[in-house]
């Protein structure tokens, strides 16, 4: 079986193996064979120990592809099944399921630190517990979710991790108003749902702000408004808000001093929304009296801030209906082989989302 292999934290290129065994199937399992896999920035942080993960490890988690094994005392799920996969599968069973939080869940974190593959050299752990830089991966029962027929792997494995998490970011956790003013900063894919759930809440004037130009073409195809680079955004709210600040600003860049410029464009009052998955070591620096005097609202948001499956659902039926666009956020195709050509449309910032099909 292929996988790509990321051998130590640190290194910037995966190594494409032929020989890896999928493990750990059993009661409560299944095992999938995937057919399309996203590659998101959580992926590089994870390679680059931004985010912590234990090496050698598959990258992927943003993956769909349909169930070849089933493991006893698994129901609701058959052979031939088509899933996406979800990294963050709610127990319902722990205090944060139990709130109606299950995005809280801890349960899915816990497999991260058991392997998922195994090859000669030893055991290979699944990053976010999944890992889906592979031909096939086995994953609790809770992690394979189906998908009606009519929607296509690469859109499925979309809806697991970056528009779900853009999407939700704007619906469940800042609620955006209709009428309101809002600015994205960072428009990849989960920059650019962001901006599509913005829309979608009726905003009236939504700023994407980004240093890749072509990231910025794309995101007033998808429902900006205006799109401007970094040292024009100051202007932007002088122009747009006659310098009060944007009502809502999501953050999804996962760098102190961009959620400190975030926090800047802002008004008095308004809504930062954190999405950026950032390293524990980057501390965003406030002081006492702007938090008190600013009364500015700092939601972070974990994987759109709602019931994950709820949430498919839902992007689902808003893509049926035609409501948001995700054929055209994928910019660019690879086959596993060129794991690393997207790696590179990645770090240079030419990819939206760039989809590995296996």
């Amino acid at each position: 079986m292929r996988a790509a292999v990321l051998h130590e934290t640190g290194q910037d290129k995966l190594e494409v193996l032929d020989d890896m065994e999928a493990m750990g199937f059993g009661p409560g399992k299944v095992r999938i064979r995937v057919r399309a896999t996203g590659l998101c920035h959580s992926d590089v942080s994870a390679m680059n120990g931004v985010l912590p993960q234990p090496a050698p490890f598959v990258p992927g988690h943003e993956g769909a592809g349909e169930i070849i094994d089933v493991g006893d005392g698994v129901t609701g799920l058959a052979r031939g099944d088509r899933v996406l996969i979800c990294w963050l599968p709610a127990c319902g069973a722990c205090p944060a399921c139990k709130r109606g939080q299950t995005q809280l869940c801890l349960a899915g974190f816990l497999n991260a630190g058991t392997p998922n593959f195994r090859r000669a050299g030893g055991d290979v752990f699944g990053f976010a517990g999944t890992g889906t830089f592979t031909e096939e991966v086995v994953v609790d029962a809770g992690c394979a979710v189906p998908i009606p027929d009519e929607v296509p792997f690469d859109i499925a494995a979309l809806i697991g991790c970056g528009v779900t998490t853009g999407l939700g970011a704007a619906i469940n956790t800042a609620e955006v108003t209709a009428g309101s003013s809002v600015a994205v900063i960072g428009c990849g894919g989960v920059g650019i749902s962001a901006i599509q759930g913005a829309r979608l809440r009726g905003a009236a004037q939504i700023v994407a702000v980004d240093p890749v130009a072509s990231r910025r073409e794309a995101a007033l195809r998808f429902g900006a408004t205006e799109a401007v680079a970094p040292d024009a955004l100051a202007d932007a709210k002088q122009r747009i808000t006659a310098g009060e600040g944007f009502d809502y600003v999501f953050e999804v860049v996962g760098k102190s001093a961009t959620a400190r410029t975030a926090y800047e464009m802002t008004r008095r009052g308004g809504t930062l929304c954190v999405v950026g998955a950032g390293a524990m070591d980057d501390h965003l620096q406030l002081n006492m009296f702007e938090l008190f005097f600013d009364e500015k609202r700092i939601l972070p948001s974990m994987y759109g801030g709602g019931d994950v499956l709820r949430s498919y659902e839902r992007t689902i039926a808003l893509w049926r209906a035609g409501r948001i666009d995700l054929e055209n956020m994928i910019t660019h195709r690879v086959r596993l082989g060129e794991i690393n050509e997207a790696l590179e449309q990645m770090r240079t910032g030419t990819a939206l989302r760039t989809c590995i099909e296996i």
